[in-house]
This record gives structure tokens, sequence and C-alpha cells, in this order.
């Protein structure tokens, strides 16, 4: 009996020692002897060329404001009106603010606003919101569209569209 068992172990073992897979080592092993990747070679570096600034060219001066002041000298024409009372949510960044619901009353359309302050306020278009003078120009049912004003560094405004889109 223990005859027996050893044949058929080693029959079994010679069984598994075949080369059953080799076509398969062999594909893997070359699949990628003929890929070599082209890298473009790096771009040509050229010399800094220092700039000599001279006074009586003309030129600018670099550290100067390059605007004009204004003649009323605060801003310019597009200055939100300071001396206007403030609104409720103008004390709030706009980013703090959350839509949190839509009211459509009488034909107007109005946002409920989420104050950090946890209050729920009612706003439509023509109110002001956030700190950067935020004028509501419209409120639908996903969205307030506001129109801020900021100021650059030589002190003049401009006008930016900002929006306060509902939570879901």
């Amino acid at each position: 009996m223990r005859i027996i068992h050893l044949f058929l172990l080693s029959a079994l073992l010679a069984g598994c020692g075949g080369e059953a897979f080799q076509d398969l080592r062999d594909f893997v092993k070359n699949s990628g002897a003929d890929m070599r990747g082209k890298i473009p070679p790096p771009p040509e570096v050229k010399p800094y060329e220092p700039f000599v600034y001279n006074n009586d060219a003309n030129l600018p001066d670099p550290f100067k404001p390059r605007k004009q002041d204004m003649q009323s000298g605060r801003g310019g024409i597009n200055q939100p009106d300071l001396e206007r009372p403030k609104e409720a949510l103008e004390e709030f960044p706009l980013e703090n603010l959350k839509m949190v619901g839509y009211l459509f009353q009488k034909g107007i359309g109005y946002a409920v606003i989420r104050a950090p302050d946890g209050k729920l306020h009612r706003v439509k278009a023509g109110n002001y919101i956030g700190s950067s003078f935020g004028l509501i120009s419209e409120v639908n049912d996903t969205e307030v569209i506001v129109k801020e004003k900021v100021q650059d560094s030589a002190g003049d405004w401009s006008d930016r569209v900002s929006s306060l889109q509902l939570l879901e």
C-alpha cells in the first residue's frame, strides 16, 4: 500500500513540474521590449537680460500708481453711497450668509437668508446684503444674485457679481 501511495505522489509531483504556463511567462516578459518612452528635450533656457530703467526715456515710474486720481479724489464714479443707512445683513460677509428658502408673495420673489447669528431674514431685489455694498439684483427660486462694489489698490470702485445658492 505504501508503494502505491509513493507512486501516486511522485506522479502528481511530476505533473505539476511541467511548462504549462511558459507561453504566458514569455508573453509578459517580452511585451514591453519594443516600447520605449520618448521624452522631448528640455526647452532652451535663455539667459536673463536685466532692464536698465532710464528716467530720461519718458517711461512711467514703476513705483508710482499708473491710474490718475479722479477729480473727487475718493474713488471715482462707481463709488457706493457711504452715507446710506446700513441694512441688517450688511454686517456679515456674503460668504457667511446662506439662502435657506424662497417665497413668492403678491408677485414678488423673496429669499429667506440665514445669518451667522442664526436669525432668518426675508430679502428681495433692491435690498443690500453682505459687507461689500452688495445690492440684490435678482431673486429666484434657486439663487440670489448680488452686485457688489469692491475697491482696488488704486482706490477705484468696480462691480463684482456674486450669488447665494439655495441650500438643499
